[in-house]
């Protein structure tokens, strides 16, 4: 080989390095891992995991985010009720399978255990922003070991499901973040309740805070009629094998999320403006004061038009006339006249 050919022959080789070495991976195998200062990223470049401290919180946490969106917008936590907090952090996947979160002093502090061994395990981002565990040797299967989208966070992403496996009893729920800094669970939750019929339901700690209404067949009957979604078309399934709600976007260059915000108690749902670059607030619930339950306590109700909105059913009247008129209509409303069925007391409809 004369040295012109092997110079073009070293070049070629460079160039191929150079090549491979700047390609990012959606996926890492037993072989490899991801230290703190390393991330994956999906094919198309829409999502990244890694580790991440939220706001001015000096903790560590094993998240994914969006790749392109310069404003950070984490839309799951791995780790959310055990923070690293010190500076030797790494996720490995064993030959097994297993996806440990190892640190310095603690041997695992979030793991993913499975119910039967893989032969040839990768842990692999999608386009979608689901982090999945796939084993090779049965990729025609087209299950998954594990996936994030089983676990919820604050965001429910297109594809996500929101409801139950009712096969093995598992739940997929959205909880909130505490507050900006800290991703531990909040005590605002929402999710599907099963009592009868499927019904949405928001919770503010065990109470119920806001209901869609139970499924009725078309809609969830809490919900108000409107005109179509130019957005984005809401899915629900219900059948022997699990009962859920979804979306999926009507433009897919469109980027939106829907997440629950503890601050304010309701869920909001955002589309990110590549003209502003900012995330635009396109939806939200409870999406009025009489939509939050149990607002006025007891033999009241709510009526937007009416100042203040709740008012007494007709032959009651405030419990506490000194609460009711500073706004805290939680006690309700009491009989004005003790009942008297003899004397013609009887039932209103309305």
């Amino acid at each position: 080989m004369d040295v012109f050919n092997l110079i073009a022959f070293l070049s070629t080789c460079f160039l191929i390095f150079l090549n491979l070495a700047s390609a990012s991976l959606d996926f890492i195998s037993p072989s490899e891992s991801l230290p703190d200062d390393k991330t994956i990223i999906s094919a198309d470049e829409s999502f990244e995991p890694g580790f991440f401290s939220p706001g001015s919180f000096r903790n560590r946490y094993l998240g994914i985010w969006y790749k392109k969106i310069p404003v950070r917008t984490v839309v799951w936590v791995a780790n959310r009720l055990n923070p690293i907090n010190d500076s030797s952090r790494v996720l490995t996947i064993k030959k097994t399978g297993e996806l440990q979160l190892l640190t310095r002093d603690v041997a695992a502090l979030w793991s993913v255990n499975l119910t039967r061994e893989a032969r040839n395990p990768i842990l692999q981002l999608l386009n979608s922003g689901n982090l999945v565990l796939i084993d090779l040797s049965d990729a025609n299967s087209g299950t998954y070991l594990w996936q994030s989208f089983d676990y919820p966070s604050d965001t429910l992403l297109q594809g996500m499901k929101m409801g139950w496996d009712l096969t093995t009893g598992h739940e997929w729920r959205l909880t909130a973040w505490k507050n900006s800094d800290d991703p531990s669970l909040g005590d605002f939750s929402w999710g599907i309740e099963l009592h009868g019929n499927p019904e949405l339901v928001m919770r503010k700690g065990s109470q119920e805070y806001c209901r869609g209404g139970p499924y009725n067949g078309q809609r969830f009957s809490g919900t108000e009629i409107s005109r179509p979604n130019p957005v984005a078309v809401t899915i629900f399934v219900f059948n022997e094998e699990e009962v859920y709600t979804s979306y999926s976007l009507k433009n897919t260059s469109l980027i939106s999320r829907a997440f629950l915000n503890q601050t304010d108690y309701t869920s909001q749902q955002y589309i990110w403006g590549e003209d502003t670059q900012t995330w635009n607030l396109y939806s939200y619930m409870p999406r009025d004061f009489c939509d939050t339950y149990r607002r006025c306590g007891a033999y009241s109700y709510c009526d937007n038009t009416q100042l203040p909105p709740c008012q007494c059913l007709e032959g009651f009247e405030p419990k506490s006339p000194s609460k009711w008129s500073s706004m805290d209509w939680s006690q309700g409303c009491v009989r004005k006249m003790p009942l008297n069925c003899q004397q013609g007391d009887g039932f209103i409809q309305y």
